[in-house]
Order: structure tokens, then sequence, then C-alpha cells
């Protein structure tokens, strides 16, 4: 399950996911301002281009194992860099992939570009990578996130209690949801609804 350097995006869709790099610290830094855009996360927002650019440094870095895979997420339609997200716990021997640390600038919540993200990077996934799990995670708190994982097809298998401690000292319980490949037609088929009906007329 080699990840490798690879940019996904649909034909007419608005999301590109290109491979994270420096290029991408300034549209990053100005994605990332907005006091929720953050908040769910263990590492506070980049204030300055350096710490910006220091943690796509630090993304990079713990790619450099095997395990992860950031992506920028670029809006198609301006060229400007929506967010970042990644794949996660890549384990080859298991066929199971995460995706996570998503990351949407204000402007481009509630639109469709985090749904289409979702939907090529799972596609990607099961169809590329062979995964037979893709596992996606949560502060347990973030109903807003819980819900719309399990819209796309995410099934709830539980809670780590006390799992992570965020940047403001909060110890988070992390909500655990799934979608293995045996459910992945019936997911990817809501998943192509939901952005046909994103899509305007004509696209």
């Amino acid at each position: 399950m080699n990840v490798g350097p690879v940019t996904l995006e649909l034909p007419g869709g608005r999301a590109r996911l290109e491979p994270f790099g420096p290029a991408h610290a300034e549209g990053f830094l100005a994605a990332a301002r907005g006091p929720e855009v953050f908040r769910w996360l263990p590492t506070p927002p980049p204030r300055t281009l350096e710490e910006s650019r220091r943690f796509i440094q630090d993304a990079l870095t713990m790619a450099a194992g095997g395990t992860q895979f950031p992506f920028a997420i670029v809006d198609r339609e301006s060229g400007a860099v929506a967010g970042s997200t990644r794949y996660l716990d890549i384990q080859p021997a298991h066929r199971g992939i995460e995706i996570g640390w998503t990351i949407v600038g204000v402007p481009w919540q509630r639109t469709s570009i985090n749904t289409e993200c979702k939907y090529l990077l799972m596609r990607h996934a099961f169809e590329t990578l062979g995964a037979v799990r893709v596992m996606f995670k949560t502060d347990a708190r973030n109903l807003r996130s819980r819900r719309a994982i399990a819209r796309i097809g995410g099934v709830y298998e539980g809670a780590l209690r006390k799992a992570r401690i965020l940047h403001d000292g909060y110890i988070r319980d992390t909500a655990c949801f799934s979608v293995i490949d045996d459910e992945w037609p019936a997911a990817k088929q809501r998943l192509q609804g939901m952005l046909r009906e994103t899509r305007p007329e004509g696209a």
C-alpha cells in the first residue's frame, strides 16, 4: 500500500488534492485563519509564515516514515489553498488506512470541497491502494464532524477515552468510525449523489 506522490481530482470538480509542500505555506497560513479552523486539533494554528512552514515540515517528517501522506487541498476555481488533509496510520500488512487531520478554511466550510476530498481519498484507498478498511477519528465533542462522517457511510465503532491532549490542555475522547470494503459501493453511491446535488447545472 504505497501511497506515493499522487494528485487526486475529479473532472469538473472543485477540489484538487496534491502533495503538501513548502510552496503551500503562504496559502495554508491564510486558510488556517479563524477560531474554529483548528478548534479540534492537537496543535495550535500557525500564526506566522514561519509557523506555517514548520507545520508543513512536521507533516513531511512524519510522512517520511511511510505511515502518513499529507495533501494540500486546492480550490480549482480560484487556485487558492483551501486547507490540508492526510492519509494516516497506513498499514500495508493489514490493508488499513485512516483519513484525518482535515483542515478546511472558513471560506470553504459548508461547501462541497470537503465532501469531494473524502470521496477522492476513499475511492483512491479502496480502488487503487486495495484497502479493506478506512478509518476516521474525531473529537467526541465534535458533533458536526461525527454527523458528517456518518452521512458518508462511516460506522461508529466506539470511543477511545482520554486519547489525546489538545494544545489548550483539554484531554479529549476520540470517536472512531470506519468504512470497510464491503460497504464501499453503497458509500460511493451516497457520496456521488451528494456531489451531484452540489454541482452547478450543466457541470
